[in-house]
C-alpha cells in the first residue's frame, strides 16, 4: 500500500480498496510516540484515533474489536474517560 501522503498521487482513489483508505486515515490520525505527551488528553485527537481504528477493524470483519474502539472514541467525546498518568513518570502524588 502507498504511504498515506502518496495515496492520491500514485493511484486514483477508485483503485484503492476501502480498507486501504481506512488504514491510511488511521495511520494519519494515530498519535505517534513523539506526540503522546502533547496529545494524550486531547479529546478530539484521541477520539479520532480510536474511531478510525474501529473503522479498520470493522472493515476487516472484526466487529468486537471495532466496538471496543468505538466505545473508547465515544468515551473521549462524552468525557467519561480521561488519560491516565504517564507510566514513565510515575505517581508524583506520593
Amino acid at each position: 500500500m502507498p504511504e498515506p501522503s502518496q495515496l492520491t498521487k500514485t493511484a486514483p482513489l477508485k483503485e484503492v480498496s476501502t480498507i486501504e483508505l481506512a488504514q491510511a486515515l488511521a495511520d494519519r490520525l494515530a498519535i505517534t510516540p513523539n506526540d503522546w505527551h502533547r496529545l494524550k488528553s486531547n479529546r478530539k485527537a484521541r477520539a479520532s484515533e480510536q474511531a478510525t481504528a474501529a473503522l479498520v477493524f470493522l472493515l476487516k470483519g472484526q466487529p468486537e474489536e471495532a466496538l471496543a474502539r468505538f466505545r473508547q472514541a465515544s468515551g473521549w467525546l462524552d468525557r467519561s474517560i480521561s488519560a491516565p498518568p504517564c507510566p514513565t513518570h510515575g505517581d508524583h502524588r506520593r
